[in-house]
């Protein structure tokens, strides 16, 4: 059911409101109570009569486009000129119907409109570049802890239930929500993720809800929202942990109401959006502390699930590990025929605090760092299989990282030595946050962004080299 707001003016036959099916439609003769009516509420569509001619409402039809530039504003005129068309097509108009319409004229314009929108909405966010496993059957689930996981999920896709993921740093939280959305009766709709701990807290309310020309230093223009490009799909709030009280008091509305206004505006927002948070935090911890909401925390717990750590998960540790393996020989054009029998026994027994991201990155790495056909235990560089290296001494540039010839990890391997598999280790170590990692290794976080530079040491999830 769409939101349609319809001009006609009082001299002209009104349309047939059965023609629109079950859609909520407001009619207005007068260009002022259009106008009134534009500003006070958000449309799905918008339908304006014109004078084919003499191009009369062509002002109100660039008005509704400018304050509303994401709505779908369809023509409606008695006659067609070619020359009127163009010049509506110009200022804003989505489609040109001449009259008399019917139900089926009218029914194939609103969808092409909507789905017009929708695949806008799409480029802009990119959502084709997200990492995605569209099929739970192709989800890594030979532990029963997992599989467990799944059939609950398979059950909760099905409705429109707002969902809670948790569970540590890495375990597939993202991943799953995507699946999740695939498998729903969304999955023609937009799937949007945001991560809520990578957008400074100044803005983030601006990347939910949008905001308006002038609502802020630097906003030159209108700008959609996430919750906006979601509607009719499913928004992925990662880290909602990190979310600041203000901003949950905003998003608790949304939940509550599905509607909420832009940065700077004034014009209630109607969204139909289904949601799934997660976080690697404590909530009731978190609710203790005075840090997140109860109520929020109450409203977004409806389908509670939590995923196990990897090393709760031991009989998917290979099976994930080979999987990894294929994908990233792929991506570098690698060709690696598979693990050593000493990497297998390495891989299986390790803790994995970082759960499949470090699993992930410590398989890119080796792949990257290999010469052979098969990945050795020496090339996963993971704790407590470092090898002695030969010495190096230490330029002027990097003074910084010491006031000596030397620098000793936590594993005690030289950084002199191997420096550049060091500071791969450590950064795995660190889940690849820079400053943890310069925090480890004894140096300034501006040191370490020196030399991950002049190594030439690159991540998927750096900003820098997306």
């Amino acid at each position: 059911m769409y939101t349609i707001l319809m001009y006609e003016p009082q001299n002209v036959a009104p349309i047939d409101p059965a023609l629109f099916g079950q859609s909520d439609l407001i009619f207005k003769s007068e260009a002022k109570d259009f106008q009134v009516e534009l500003d006070r509420r958000q449309f799905d569509l918008i339908f304006l009569e014109i004078n084919s001619q003499n191009g009369h409402n062509m002002e109100l039809l660039e008005y509704a486009h400018r304050k509303s530039p994401y709505t779908p504003i369809i023509i409606t005129s008695k006659s067609e000129r070619a020359d009127v068309v163009v010049q509506a097509m110009n200022r804003g108009a989505s489609d040109f119907l001449v009259h008399p319409l019917t139900e089926t004229r009218l029914a194939v314009a609103m969808r092409k409109a909507i789905e017009s929108k929708e695949q806008k909405f799409e480029i802009d966010y990119h959502r084709r570049r997200q990492d995605v496993v569209y099929d739970f059957g192709d989800v890594i689930a030979f532990s029963n802890s997992m599989r467990e996981v799944l059939v609950s999920l398979q059950k909760f896709a099905q409705t429109d239930s707002t969902i809670l993921i948790t569970g540590e740093t890495g375990t597939g939280k993202s991943f799953l929500s995507g699946t999740v959305h695939f498998n729903s009766p969304r999955k023609k709709k937009p799937f949007v993720k945001i991560n809520c701990a990578n957008i400074p807290e100044a803005l983030l309310e601006s990347e939910l809800f949008g905001h308006e020309k002038g609502a802020f230093t630097g906003a030159d223009k209108q700008r959609v929202g996430r919750f906006e490009q979601a509607c009719g799909g499913t928004i992925f709030l990662d880290e909602i942990g990190e979310m600041s009280i203000a901003l949950q008091t905003k998003l608790l509305r949304v939940l509550e109401e599905k509607a909420f206004e832009r940065v700077g505006g004034n014009k209630t927002i109607n969204v139909d959006v289904r949601v799934i948070a997660a976080t690697n935090k404590n909530l009731i911890s978190q609710i203790e502390k005075g840090l997140f909401r109860e109520d929020l925390y109450y409203r977004i717990n409806v389908l509670p699930v939590r995923l196990p750590p990897l090393r709760e998960r031991d009989l998917c540790i290979i099976p994930l590990a080979n999987i990894l393996l294929k994908k990233c020989c792929q991506s570098t054009r690698k060709e690696i025929m598979g693990f050593h029998s000493d990497a297998l026994a390495r891989i299986q027994s390790y803790g994995w605090p970082g759960n499949i991201r470090q699993l992930a990155n410590t398989i890119e790495r080796a792949v990257i760092l290999t010469d052979g056909r098969q990945i050795t235990a020496h090339n996963l560089l993971l704790p407590g299989n470092g090898a002695p290296t030969p010495q190096k001494s230490v330029t002027d540039e990097e003074k910084e990282f010491s006031g000596t010839s030397e620098l000793q990890s936590e594993a005690g391997i030289s950084l002199a030595g191997q420096e550049k598999e060091l500071i791969l280790r450590v950064l795995e170590e660190s889940l690849w946050v820079q400053k943890n990692a310069a925090g480890r290794l004894g140096i300034s976080p501006r040191a370490l962004n020196y030399k991950i530079r002049k190594l030439g040491i690159r991540h998927p999830h750096w900003r820098r080299n997306k």
